[in-house]
This record gives structure tokens, C-alpha cells and sequence, in this order.
């Protein structure tokens, strides 16, 4: 029976570049939606830019052009890198667009009506400067719980702590640098405790992974609080439409962008929406999100849907992070990368393959580690499944005019090979794809022994074995057939290539189990040529390039990223403010289950401090007691693991066992100030 299925990937924000952390999703879904379409399915895979929010306004801003164009731009940026790693949406929009006003609109004013939306004064911090509220990652300061300095409004990254804005000591807004003041402002609040019992039922019903429910249940053991869906004036989004000034936050409406691309696309297709879109529905919608937005869809989004009445989600498919070379993405060692980045130098479905083979149905995160990747793609790819083609099509081509053979030489193989399909398919239906295809070169495997062991290059040069030579080499040629065919939701672009030299129409899932026989063949042409490792550097080198030359031209960031990249510029102000002084180490000791850290006691004069120093690998302990260092007086104390640091030392040196402190006499006493 025909599945009806409605594919969407989470949107990618509009105010930056597609990278290759952005890639393991979309590459992810359309591998799946690919392998639904040959398996016969009527599957769409809907898309759009999320376009709305203060960082989208600020950007703008800080560019010289409206919001309208700066998403506009890149819109058609994301579309052709999208469409350049051969992902295939049905239709990618934005959430900027008169479906999603329309849709966002009916399903508020359906939650008002029923009760699920409530208004209250709220106080907030606001930039007098810049006249606007601030939201919470908009606003810095020292944290309310240990002090720690330049924490976000909403949590301490020092000790963890989470906290209102309105708690944080000296904060400053990140826009302009202007102390914010509290005001009052009236909020609309999405009532989500009112869904509880229903969330739990569904949240449990198998529509997540195992381990994204027993997440949630931490949340509902907290209770649900209120929603804040609204925001002030000036916003980049949609107006609630009873509340002048106010706006949708963008979290309320970027969901529904999915139901609104879809929209779009039924309107110009003729698909019909309210089929997908009804409780009682029979048809299948089905969500790829990363693991650090599932509150928002696995909570709000079905109890919004459930409050105006549309259907609800049958799966929601979270995976897990990208890490390259078992590292954060960085900008300073070039492995941030930029899919054009990426794109300008290899082939994208080596990276397709590669993520493949390391993805499962859960949501660990996923390595690229460059060397790997270089080693299996000429491994996998191009030794294995290629090669089979390379080996056999040459005979085939000269020998017998471009035809096949009437017959396979190992039948009994080829069925081995095409019985593999029904466990094959169930890996990809249920997203194990590095399980599938790891079966797949297993396949790949047999079918070079099997080349290796008949030998079709010395049997040529024999009398009266062109007939054996036919057989085998056909049998070769349907082998490869059977394996790209497997591979093709996976390298549509190279299995496309492969198709026009088998001279077939392009396969399904069904054509598996058919030979060519006596069939005339095309010409080979190499799929597929090694990576060198000077492509990688290449990507690596151009990545660091990039990285500098936006940094040259961006704005001002509003908050940090998690990407290793050098600070911010300060002034000579902000640096006069640092208070650098002599410190004689009274005592130092090893930590306890720390690699990497000493604890020292610290005597700058007016008393002893406790600082955790991550200089283990040059000291022994004992040999640093009476010696001087320079240690940041005037740091916030930061709570960790070990204790509490009140400071920090300063040594110098290229690191390992060479880093250099002072020694007693040195000229030097406790207490004196650095200058």
C-alpha cells in the first residue's frame, strides 16, 4: 500500500552561511526521503528559511538594507548549496511569507478561543539607547550565583546557574553597551500546562526515540510553565494580530513555516493540504530536528497543533551533533567549513557517503575525522563499488559490442545479492543507515572476490573462453547494478551517471531483483576519482581564509559562539581595568581526577587566594612552592568542578613542559602591580 508522507527538515536560520554541521541533517532527511520515493511512496520534503527575529533586524542593520533583502539574499544562497549537495526539496520557502502569516495567525487566534492564551505585565530589560526590550542572550553580565563576568542574561556558562536577566550584576546590553534599565511590558503567554496529560500520552506513544522521552519526562517531573509567545516593538516578524506593536516571537511561528511551505506547495501543485492536515488523517508527517531543539517541537509544537485542532506529528526524528576530527567545528583550525567551502574543492556525495556510514537511529553525535573520510571514500567508493564497473565494462564494450551477455555466469551470487534487499530496506526505512551500509560494501566485497577469483583478464587471452568472459563480466556489470541501485538515495548524482552508462531508466526499489540480459551498455566513464590530501588542506586552508575575511566585515557579534575563534577587541579602557600583580605560590598541590590542572595557593600581600592553574604538564607540585608568578588579581571568582577559582596565573612559553614562571629573584615581591 502507498505511504502519503509530508517530510520536513528543521529550517535553517537566515543570518548566515550553510555549514557542514547544518549538512548532517538535510543530507540525513534526504537520504530518507529518496529511499521512500523509490520504494513508490508519494513523499514531499518540505523546507524554509526561518526569517524572523531580533538577530535577522540587528544584521540588517548593521548591513545598510532591510530585513526583506538580507533574507532575500540568503534564501538564494542556502537554495544553491542545498541544491549543490544534491538535496531535493519538494519546495523550500520562508517563514516570511503570506501562508505562514495566515497560518500563524488562525492558529493563535484557534488557541485564544479555546481558552489557551493568557496576557500579563512582565518586566524586562530594555536599551534605553537602542529603545528596545532585549532579549536574553542580548544582555551580558557577572553572574548573580558566583560572580563569573560576561555571562549571557539567561545562564552562567562558569557554574551553570540559570536565572532572570533582571538578576544579572552590572549588566550591559550586548547591542550597545548601554546599562539597561527594567520596564513593564504586557506579554500574550501560551498556556502549556493545559496540554499536559495529552503530552504525555503522545510523548510516550512512540512517536520520539526511546532516550527523547525519557528526556521529557525531567520536564514534566518540573511541571510546564507558561509560554511566552510575544515580543515588542521593533520586531523583524509577524504582528499578533488583536495586539498592536506586539509580535509572534519567532518560536511560535517557524514551525508552522513547515505547514506553510507545504502550503505553497499544495496551492501550486494542486497536492491537497487539508488531506495531510486533518486529525483523522491517514497520512504520515514526520520531522528531522537536531537534538537541541526538541523542547520546542516535541512539547509546544504538538500541543499548539492540538489547540487549533490540526493533526499532530507521527515521528520526530532528532539526531545528534557534528564534531570534525573529534573537536568542535573551529574557526581557527579551518574546520568550521562552509559547505561552498567544501563544494569548491570535492565531490558532495563523498560527504554524503560519509555521513551514511555514521549515521544510526539515535542521536549521538557523529565525527568527521578528515583522515577517515579521505581513507573510506577511496576505499569504499571508489576501490569497491566503482571499481566493479571499471573492471568488467572494458570486456564488454570491446569484446562484445557493448552487450550483455544472455545469461550470469553465478546466478545463485546475484540472488544472494538481491535477497539482501528487504533487510537493507528495513535499515533505511528505520534511519540506520551505517548499518546499511556497512552491508553494502560487505556486498561490494563479494562481488570484487568474486572478479578476483574468475579472473576474466587471463581467461580472455585463452581460446574459446569468450563465452565464460561474457557470462562474468555480465554477471559484474548486474552485481554493480544491484549495489548502486542500494546507494542511490545516498549518491543520487553518481547513480544517475551510472544509469546513463547501463542505459536504463532510472531504478526503484522493485527493479532490483531483474538482470540486464542482452542488453547494450554505454561506454564507461569514472564515477568516482580519489581524494588527495591536498584537497583537504586545500578546504582546511580556504576555511581559515573565509573565517577571516568575514570577520573583517561582520557586525559586531551580540553574543559568543561555541566556535573557537579569536575575542572581540577591547579598548585600552577595558584592558587598563585589569589588575595584574606579583603572587608568591605559598603551597601547590595535585587535583584530584584533573589531567591538566594544579591547585595553587596564592599570596599577592593582603592575603592568600585559591586559584586552579591548568600548567600541570611543566610542574611537579613541589618545585613551584616559593616561586613568584603574575596571576590576574581582579578576575571573578569561577566556581568548577574542583572548587572555587579566584583568579588566574599568567606563564608564558609554547606549552607542554615549557612554560615559564618567575623565579624569587627575580626583583620581584607579593603584591606588587604588573604595569
Amino acid at each position: 500500500m502507498q505511504r502519503k508522507i509530508l517530510v520536513t527538515s528543521a529550517l535553517p536560520y537566515a543570518n548566515g552561511s550553510i555549514h557542514l554541521g547544518h549538512l548532517v541533517e538535510y543530507i540525513q532527511t534526504d537520504i530518507w526521503v529518496r529511499f521512500q520515493k523509490m520504494r513508490g511512496n508519494e513523499c514531499h520534503y518540505i523546507c524554509a528559511d526561518d526569517a524572523h527575529g531580533t538577530p535577522i533586524m540587528l544584521r540588517a542593520e548593521s548591513q545598510g538594507i532591510t530585513p526583506a533583502e538580507l533574507i532575500a539574499n540568503v534564501k538564494q544562497e542556502h537554495e544553491t548549496d542545498f541544491a549543490d549537495f544534491n538535496i531535493a526539496f519538494d519546495n523550500f520557502h520562508s517563514t516570511h511569507s503570506d501562508e505562514n502569516k495566515a497560518l500563524a495567525s488562525q492558529i493563535y487566534l484557534a488557541n485564544k478561543k479555546a481558552g489557551h492564551i493568557t496576557t500579563r505585565t512582565i518586566s524586562q530589560a530594555y536599551d534605553p539607547e537602542k529603545e528596545m526590550f532585549l532579549p536574553d542572550r542580548f544582555i551580558r553580565g557577572e553572574c548573580p550565583k558566583c560572580g563569573a563576568a560576561d555571562q549571557y542574561g539567561d545562564n552562567c556558562e562558569a557554574c551553570g546557574a540559570t536565572y532572570e536577566p533582571t538578576d544579572l550584576k552590572n549588566p550591559v546590553s550586548a547591542i550597545s553597551g548601554a546599562t539597561p534599565i527594567t520596564k513593564d511590558s504586557e506579554h500574550h503567554f501560551f498556556t502549556l500546562g493545559d496540554f499536559e496529560e495529552s503530552l504525555k500520552t503522545w510523548t510516550r506513544g512512540g512517536h520520539l526515540q526511546s532516550e527523547v522521552s525519557h528526556k521529557l519526562d525531567e520536564w514534566f517531573e518540573g511541571g510546564l510553565r507558561d509560554w511566552d509567545i510575544s515580543r515588542d516593538a521593533p520586531y523583524f516578524g509577524f504582528e499578533i494580530p488583536d495586539a498592536p506593536n506586539k509580535f509572534f516571537y519567532v518560536w511560535l511561528d517557524a514551525p508552522i513555516g513547515y505547514l506553510a511551505s507545504f502550503k505553497n506547495y499544495c496551492d501550486r501543485t494542486g497536492v491537497d493540504f487539508d488531506e495531510y492536515m486533518n486529525v483523522d488523517s491517514t497520512t504520515e508527517m514526520v520531522h528531522f530536528i537536531g537534538k537541541d531543539i526538541i523542547y520546542f517541537h516535541a512539547l509546544f509544537w504538538p500541543a499548539m497543533l492540538q489547540g487549533a485542532g490540526f493533526r499532530l506529528p507521527n515521528s520526530i526524528f532528532a539526531h545528534g551533533f557534528l564534531t570534525v576530527d573529534g573537536k568542535k567545528m573551529s574557526k581557527s583550525r579551518g574546520t568550521f567549513i562552509k559547505a561552498r567551502t567544501y563544494l569548491d574543492h570535492l565531490n558532495p556525495e563523498y560527504l554524503r557517503y560519509y555521513y551514511a556510514a555514521k549515521l544510526s537511529s539515535g542521536i549521538d553525535d557523529i565525527d568527521l575525522n578528515l583522515e577517515d573520510f579521505q581513507s573510506r571514500i577511496n576505499s569504499d567508493l571508489v576501490g569497491k563499488v566503482v571499481n566493479i564497473a571499471s573492471r568488467c565494462a572494458g570486456f564488454i564494450k570491446k569484446r562484445f559490442d557493448g552487450k550483455l551477455s544472455s545469461s550470469l555466469s553465478e546466478p545463485a551470487l546475484f540472488d544472494d545479492f538481491v535477497a539482501q534487499a528487504d533487510a537493507i530496506a528495513e535499515k533505511m526505512e528505520n534511519r540506520e543507515f551505517g548499518h546499511a551500509m556497512r552491508e553494502i560494501m560487505a556486498l561490494a566485497d563479494k562481488a570484487n572476490q568474486y572478479i578476483d577469483e574468475m579472473k576474466p583478464w587471463a581467461l580472455a587471452k585463452e581460446e574459446g573462453k569468450d563465452k565464460q568472459v561474457h557470462d562474468i563480466c555480465t554477471m559484474g556489470i548486474n552485481l554493480f547494478r544491484v549495489l548502486v541501485a542500494y546507494l542511490k538515495p545516498v549518491l543520487p548524482e553518481t547513480v544517475s551517471q551510472a544509469e546513463a552508462f547501463l542505459n536504463i531508466e532510472p531504478m526503484q526499489w522493485s527493479d532490483i531483483g531483474s538482470p540486464l540480459l542482452s542488453h547494450e551498455i554505454n561506454k564507461f566513464k569514472p564515477l568516482m576519482t580519489r581524494i588527495e590530501s591536498d584537497k583537504i588542506t586545500a578546504i582546511l586552508d580556504d576555511s581559515k581564509e573565509s573565517m577571516q575575511a568575514e570577520k573583517a566585515v561582520a557586525p559586531k557579534k551580540a553574543a559568543s559562539s561555541d566556535i573557537e575563534d579569536i575575542a572581540d577587541e577591547i579598548s585600552f579602557d577595558d584592558f587598563a581595568k585589569i589588575d595584574l600583580r606579583i603572587a608568591k605560590i605559598a603551597n601547590a598541590e595535585h587535583v584530584e581526577g584533573a589531567k591538566k590542572l594544579l591547585k595553587l595557593t596564592l599570596d599577592i600581600g593582603n592575603g592568600e587566594k585559591q586559584v586552579f592553574a591548568g600548567i600541570k604538564s611543566a610542574y611537579e607540585p613541589e618545585d613551584l612552592i616559593g616561586k613568584l608568578t603574575v596571576m590576574v588579581a581582579n578576575l571573578a571568582p569561577r566556581k568548577m568542578r574542583f572548587g572555587l577559582s579566584e583568579g588566574m596565573v599568567l606563564a608564558a612559553g609554547p606549552g607542554g613542559k615549557d612554560l615559564f614562571i618567575l623565579n624569587p629573584d627575580d626583583g620581584a615581591t607579593p603584591g606588587m602591580r604588573v604595569k
